[in-house]
């Protein structure tokens, strides 16, 4: 709420604080300012420890959160000064890797599948947002984010849940026809149950192929690492 400083209209010096305020300021004009390098490097430095908390809380909302509950209790002691000159951004299909894995053991669905449907629909951007209103990394739509009781459809977790949760459902109901379900993920069960297969749309069409490209690339990328191993 503003705050009404109690200076008349005509321009009068109210309560005295209009005097303060010069004072202030005519201090502050007596400092050394610095360098405009060292002002550059500042403003820097700002930027980047903002660019670090901004994908810290996209990438670990829950984490950040108890950390910074954590910080707020901590006793008062000795401090460190730390000096952040560049911040390095986990790939995607890193930066999610044990939500993947918790859906995928919780409803038994191939982390490979979770995986590249995430990557075809958001390129693992959790605040993506498609021109249908589709929302997150598995992109879903608002009555399906309803449906499934979602609290915050931007966040990871409960996104990569709910996504996978849908997907067993369609497995099901296609009886584990990973091509089938990858298709209704895209166009809907009753669009390919209309057609009795893959429906004829030139994006369902290429949505199925690039994601049975995806499974393919991380199965043989698994078998590698397994013979490597050996």
């Amino acid at each position: 709420m503003p705050v009404q400083l109690g200076l008349s209209e005509a321009g009068g010096h109210g309560v005295g604080l209009r005097h303060d305020m010069e004072r202030r300021i005519g201090r502050r004009r007596a400092y050394t300012r610095g360098t405009p390098e060292r002002r550059r490097r500042e403003r820097r430095r700002h930027r980047l420890r903002s660019l670090l908390f901004t994908s810290l809380a996209l990438v670990l909302p829950h984490g950040l959160k108890h950390a910074t509950a954590l910080t707020s209790r901590a006793p008062s002691g000795p401090r460190v000064s730390t000096r952040i000159d560049s911040v390095v951004a986990a790939p995607g299909a890193h930066a999610y890797e044990g939500f993947i894995r918790e859906a995928s053991a919780l409803y038994n669905v191939d982390a490979s599948l979770i995986r590249s449907i995430m990557q075809a629909e958001s390129a693992f951007d959790p605040a993506a947002v498609s021109r249908a209103g589709a929302m997150g990394l598995m992109q879903l739509m608002p009555e399906m984010a309803d449906a499934f009781g979602l609290e915050h459809p931007f966040d990871p977790r409960e996104n990569i849940m709910a996504g996978t949760q849908l997907l067993r459902e369609l497995l099901d109901q296609h009886h584990g026809d990973v091509k089938l379900a990858v298709a209704s993920y895209n166009a809907g069960p009753t669009a390919v149950a209309t057609y009795g297969g893959v429906p004829p749309f030139r994006e369902t069409q290429g949505y199925v192929k690039k994601v049975q490209g995806l499974i393919a690339d991380a199965r043989r990328a698994i078998d590698r690492l397994a013979g490597t191993s050996r």
